[in-house]
């Protein structure tokens, strides 16, 4: 039995008119959810804020939100990708590369 994959999420709150908001915390959710359907036990998905005690070193020049799968930079800045995290999660299970 192989190790699950594992995708780390970074983001932080949003300061906005209406006051703070956790958008990248709630997609992240959402994706979570979609990733654990589709993989099963193969996938591990954690959300950190940019602020938490555990969340991973994030690399110079990493915009959030930051996906890392297996510690590894996946995208940085923009949106969180779920087919981009979905392709890449399906290379890492069959042994293809990019």
């Amino acid at each position: 039995m192989t190790a699950p994959v594992l995708v780390q999420i970074i983001g932080a709150p949003i300061a906005c008119g209406d006051g703070v908001k956790d958008s990248w915390r709630g997609v992240a959710e959402w994706a979570a959810g979609q990733l654990k359907a589709r993989f099963g036990e193969d996938i591990s998905v954690q959300y950190f804020d940019l602020f938490d005690r555990e969340c991973p070193s994030v690399p110079a020049g990493a915009q959030l939100p930051l996906v890392l799968v297996n510690g590894q930079v996946l995208s940085s800045g923009g949106k969180i990708s779920l087919p981009l995290i979905r392709k890449h999660v399906e290379q890492l299970r069959t042994g293809v590369s990019n």
